[in-house]
């Protein structure tokens, strides 16, 4: 999974609706534009065997500055720095820079790109040259909030695209890893999809099925829309939640 950004009620739709797994990666972005960042890291901490860190973990925790962000994402960045509990913050501090590499074979995970953790791919021109330099033939990557991915076989090129049918169910849609091949697959984001539909979103990997399994699942959205209010952060970032954007 991955940009959970302190959306509580997403990420605990998700954790339930992913059940059973074996284990669970976090992409980043892990906090950030939600209302409930220590809640989150919290279930993170637990939970996660996997954790790669994003650019708003990275900013919240005061590793960087927020000078590069926009004004919204900039103003919950520092509320969000504010609010987190020491030990939180530490875990964050700690959180690896990307890429890492699991104990499952030929995968990698990492929150921008396996050349460089802060890269949007959001094209087969971005996604050419990670493609071609992965050092494994899956990388799980997010920070777009947009769910699919691109694969490649020898000199064959595509883009993965997601096929649902509504945007209030629970759904899944199922990919193959044929052998020979090579994807860069993005879960998309658990707490803010900017892909116009606004449920929260995540993937199982079926190591034995060979199988990427694409994940949709709706969740308390008025809830986390009062959070955001209630801490006073912009309205805006609660109003895009319904917006999918």
């Amino acid at each position: 999974m991955s940009d959970i950004h302190g959306n509580l009620e997403a990420l605990n739709a998700v954790l339930a609706a992913a059940e059973p797994y074996d284990v669970l990666w976090n992409l980043g972005d892990v906090v950030g534009y939600g209302g409930s960042p220590n809640e989150v890291v919290a279930l993170m901490r637990a939970k996660a065997q996997v954790n790669v860190r994003g650019n708003h973990d990275r900013v919240c925790c005061g590793l960087t500055s927020a000078v590069g962000f926009n004004p919204v994402a900039r103003a919950a960045a520092e509320w969000t720095k504010a609010e987190l509990t020491g030990e939180n913050l530490a875990w964050l501090k700690a959180m690896p820079q990307g890429p890492v590499v699991p104990e499952q074979p030929d995968v990698t995970c990492v929150h921008g790109s396996p050349l460089n953790e802060d890269q949007y791919i959001l094209s087969m021109r971005d996604a050419w040259a990670p493609l071609q330099q992965a050092a494994t033939a899956i990388t799980f990557f997010g920070h777009t909030h947009l769910q699919g991915g691109f694969s490649q076989k020898e000199h064959e090129w595509h883009e993965v695209k997601t096929h649902f049918r509504t945007r209030n169910a629970v759904e899944s849609w199922k990919m193959l890893i044929p052998e020979g091949t090579r994807h860069l697959i993005n879960p998309g984001s658990v707490g803010q999809p900017r892909d116009s539909d606004w449920r929260a979103a995540f993937v199982v990997y079926d190591l034995e099925a060979r199988e990427i399994i694409y994940h949709r699942v709706p969740y308390d959205l008025t809830a986390a829309q009062g959070r955001i209010l209630m801490a006073g952060l912009p309205e805006r970032l609660a109003a895009r939640l319904r917006e999918g954007r």
